[in-house]
């Protein structure tokens, strides 16, 4: 759907872009023709990254960091001069328990990371986007954002608590034009979905493969989603012809009735 010329110009920041869907995205965004800059906590992902991504666009950085994020930002804006396009796409799975076995820390870690990081990335890129003509937040929530998710709790809140920010910021900068959208991923097709699936086995004394067969019941296509079709919806959302989208929670999810 769209060529290297599609993104000529664009200035774009990924948080968590080292890997998985963050990489994905990195990577479609590039292969259009944009500039990107992504930060990771991981160097190993980083290391990984750096061959096929750009000279100079990684940057270790704890994207739930205030100080680590203002670093980052600093960085990017010398090499990119602007900010057309920022992804919140940093998140972890969290602990699998009931709630009565979660900790404290394990609980503020998992909202740390994965609501925190799209305040404190957000705050920081909006002055710079106001600049923009084309200027789009996306946010990766989940379809535990709109979902119950029994032994999940800390991710789910975590990611209605984006779905929230979402269509409150959008709310808030509809005035500049800049366009705030979230994107719900369903069972992608990555290592950290089968640790949370063999988790969730355990945690129910199921193998790992009926429990992934009992998920999938619960999908209409029956199958998981591909990184690729998350990081095609982010490119349609920031392109032109998704100008007149915001406050919206785009589910790529293969059609997932619930979650098990």
């Amino acid at each position: 759907m769209f060529d290297r010329q599609s993104f000529l110009g664009y200035r774009v920041m990924i948080s968590a872009g080292a890997s998985g869907i963050g990489r994905a995205v990195a990577d479609a965004f590039i292969n259009a023709g944009a500039q990107v800059q992504v930060c990771d906590i991981s160097a190993s992902a980083l290391a990984d990254a750096e061959a096929s991504l750009p000279n100079g666009s990684i940057f270790q950085a704890d994207a739930s960091n205030p100080a680590q994020v203002q670093a980052w930002f600093e960085y990017a804006w010398q090499a990119l001069g602007g900010l057309d396009v920022l992804i919140n796409n940093a998140g972890i799975a969290g602990p699998t328990a009931a709630v009565t076995d979660i900790s404290d820390e394990d609980w503020d870690q998992c909202m740390a990371v994965n609501l925190r990081s799209h305040f404190l990335c957000t705050k920081r890129a909006v002055p710079i986007m106001k600049a923009s003509k084309r200027a789009s937040i996306i946010n990766m929530s989940s379809v535990a954002g709109r979902l119950p998710y029994a032994l999940r709790t800390p991710y789910s809140a975590s990611k209605w608590g984006i779905i929230g920010f979402t269509q409150s910021l959008a709310l808030e900068l509809g005035e500049d034009d800049i366009t705030v959208n979230a994107i719900l991923p369903g069972i992608v097709d990555s290592e950290r979905v089968r640790r949370v699936v063999s988790a969730k086995a355990l945690a129910r004394n199921l193998s790992a493969e009926a429990m992934q067969t009992e998920v999938l019941e619960h999908v209409a296509l029956h199958r998981m989603i591909p990184m690729e079709d998350i990081a095609a919806m982010a490119l349609f959302l920031a392109s032109p012809a998704g100008r007149s989208i915001s406050g919206q929670c785009m589910n790529v999810c293969a059609g997932v009735q619930s979650l098990r």
